[in-house]
């Protein structure tokens, strides 16, 4: 399943992103169709894959779901969000919806059956430990199990085949109707592997590269991720050790889990795990982070530990936010994409970088790990496939470090992050510079990818010196590119497969090959040397 190694992904929480209401009040709004608004931001930071909350009908959160064939009104409807699907498949992006299936909300149509016909209802099956002889809070006259002691979140008997039949029927529906790519699993640990098994027959007899992960925050991800149930979990292991490591400046924390989970002999090689630094349930990691100038490192160990990445929406541009005792909200904004509270641009433009990077670097998605020298306050590991060798060195501390390590080679290094070269001749002395990280190639001279000299900036905060720069959309005709080379437009085309739009044009001097990039990317307005730039100038 080849997609998911090459997927950068980016998580969003639907209801509050959207703006939606707390409660639902079952008016029709179209909140979601603002992720049209987005999609050049995805594009940007390299995401081709999104992963969304829950989307169903629901009473509050998205967890109590009322209904699992039919969108959150708060959202939209079945047809727009068909729309978003389509649109989001048609720029290259797929989706991976939320399966809540180990419980639903006290108005979902079985639970509101029992309440009528108690003894009678033909749904008594359906719950978990229903008993007539005890009572709740609600005052129902029966008691019940709920998810974690939460009787709002009535657990389902995936025992009953009536039940899995329901919820496994809803999932093609959801293939069938919007072509989804995967599945999320909540709370995965509280449900049997039997239904994950006849889950995952189903989805794979639809789509046979369909991809299922489970929310696992302990234990041997080995049990759900495996042949027969899900194809991975969530990595709560690696997220602690992340930002801990940072904190601690113990970067022995982290080091020891990558090893432990993926190095020679490690217990999860073959599993391709879910990666992140935040979500929707735990603090973002910017308000983690004792030092916010960890955040880059962070980010660079997320892009280039093995194993997908995820980013948490709002969290390219540090947003923070914690939770309390009683609430998830903080952690779950609404957000316009032209008006990011506080954005660090800095973060930003890192990660856009590491989005080119990883998509560049076979060794950062199909490479082996190993540990090469590991310091409190530094690391160097390296990740390593037929085709290419990677190291990566950090310092999280803040003064200028030289970190030397023996090399499996000779030649020279570039750092994917600055073009720096370095010799790499069996040994290598790297500087390195407080609060930063190298992504060192070994022997790499790819001419065609420059990570360096550029940071993508929105166009209305390019304004050197109380000036505005915008964009101008692509026309046939002689450009400069900001390096110097002139170039010739010779036409649009589009993509046979995303329909996405592609500049044709030629090198006007010395080469006279043909080349084909992204429109979106060949109008960009980029920063050089601390000034807003288009990419491609017009000449004439």
């Amino acid at each position: 399943m080849n997609w998911i190694k090459e997927s950068q992904m980016y998580n969003i929480y639907p209801l509050g992103f959207a703006g939606a209401p707390r409660e639902n009040d079952f008016k029709l709004e179209y909140r979601l169709n603002k992720i049209y608004d987005w999609i050049d931001n995805f594009k940007k930071l390299g995401i081709n894959t999104l992963v969304f909350n829950p989307v169903f009908e629901s009473t509050r959160h998205g967890y109590d779901t009322i209904d699992y064939y039919k969108i959150d009104s708060r959202l939209g409807d079945n047809n727009s969000f068909k729309e978003i699907c389509k649109t989001l498949h048609e720029n290259g992006i797929r989706i991976i919806l939320d399966g809540v299936f180990n419980h639903v909300g006290r108005d979902f149509f079985a639970f509101k059956d029992l309440q009528k016909n108690r003894e009678n209802s033909q749904y008594c099956s359906w719950f978990m430990n229903l008993n007539f002889h005890g009572n709740n809070h609600y005052n129902d006259g029966f008691c019940y199990e709920g998810w974690a002691g939460h009787i709002d979140l009535v657990k389902l008997n995936l025992d009953n085949s009536q039940v899995s039949d329901h919820l496994i029927d809803a999932v093609k529906f959801w293939i069938k109707e919007f072509d989804i790519d995967g599945l999320r699993l909540d709370a995965a640990d509280c449900i049997n592997l039997d239904f994950f098994k006849r889950l995952r027959s189903a989805c794979l007899s639809l789509k046979s590269d369909f991809w299922l992960y489970g929310e696992i925050t302990s234990g041997d991800y080995n049990r759900w991720a495996n042949d027969d149930v899900l194809h991975s979990v969530t990595n709560y292991e690696c997220y602690k050790g992340i930002y801990s490591s940072h904190n601690d400046k113990n970067y022995f924390e982290i080091a020891h889990s990558l090893n432990r989970q993926f190095g020679s002999g490690g217990i999860y090689q073959n599993i391709y795990t879910f990666n992140f630094v935040d979500n929707h349930d735990v603090n973002r990691v910017a308000s983690m982070l004792k030092e916010k100038r960890h955040l880059n490192n962070v980010y660079t160990i997320l892009y280039t530990m093995p194993g997908v990445p995820c980013i948490y929406y709002g969290s390219e541009w540090a947003l923070e936010g914690t939770r309390t005792a009683h609430s998830d909200y903080e952690l779950r904004p609404c957000l316009d994409i032209n008006n990011i509270p506080n954005p660090n641009y800095n973060l930003y433009n890192h990660i856009c970088r590491l989005g080119k990077i990883r998509k560049a670097l076979p060794a950062l998605k199909y490479g082996n790990y190993k540990n090469i020298n590991i310091k409190n306050e530094q690391l160097v590991f390296m990740r390593e496939c037929d085709r290419q060798t990677v190291y990566v060195a950090l310092n999280l501390s803040s003064d200028d470090y030289n970190i030397d390590f023996n090399v499996d080679g000779n030649g020279t290094f570039t750092d994917a992050l600055t073009s720096e070269k370095f010799d790499a001749n069996g040994y290598a002395n790297i500087p390195l510079k407080p609060f930063s990280s190298r992504i060192l190639v070994l022997n790499w001279d790819n001419q065609e990818t420059d990570f360096n000299d550029e940071t993508i900036i929105p166009v209305e905060n390019n304004k050197p010196d109380g000036q505005s720069i915008g964009k101008i959309p692509v026309r046939i005709g002689k450009y400069c590119h900001y390096k110097g080379n002139e170039y010739e437009v010779i036409g649009i085309a589009k993509d046979s497969e995303t329909l996405e739009e592609l500049v044709v044009y030629r090198a006007l001097y010395g080469e006279f090959e043909l080349w084909v990039r992204n429109r979106l990317n060949f109008e960009e307005i980029i920063e050089v040397n601390g000034k807003p730039t288009r990419r491609f100038e017009p000449i004439d």
